[in-house]
């Protein structure tokens, strides 16, 4: 057989293959969390206004972090049009003056 050929030559490839892999893999770092430079425009209501710049939070979190972010913005957004929602009741009404009954027949 010629040389570099065979089983030897084989093992020596699937070496080098698992050796570029585990570099590869070990040298793979996931990118640090940064802003996504969305603007928010004041909506004029400071509870809304709140919860909106509160997504900025999830800005310096990684990815796993910003499910809690948006839970919690979700939960207060929500709130806020619940509350729009409720109608305030009525005032009570003086009761109606009651009619004379000074008439005889």
């Amino acid at each position: 057989m010629p040389a570099g050929h065979g089983p030897e030559r084989e093992h020596e490839s699937e070496r080098d293959a698992a050796r570029s892999v585990t570099s590869a893999t070990s040298a793979y770092e996931p990118a640090a969390p940064s802003p996504l430079g969305v603007q928010r425009v004041p909506t004029g209501n400071a509870e809304v206004d709140a919860r909106l710049e509160r997504l900025g939070d999830a800005d310096h979190l990684p990815a796993d972090g910003h499910l809690a972010v948006y839970e919690d913005v979700h939960r207060g957004l929500r709130d806020a049009l619940t509350a729009l929602d409720a109608r305030p009741a009525p005032a009570p009404q003086a009761p109606p003056p009651s009619p004379p009954y000074n008439y005889r027949s």
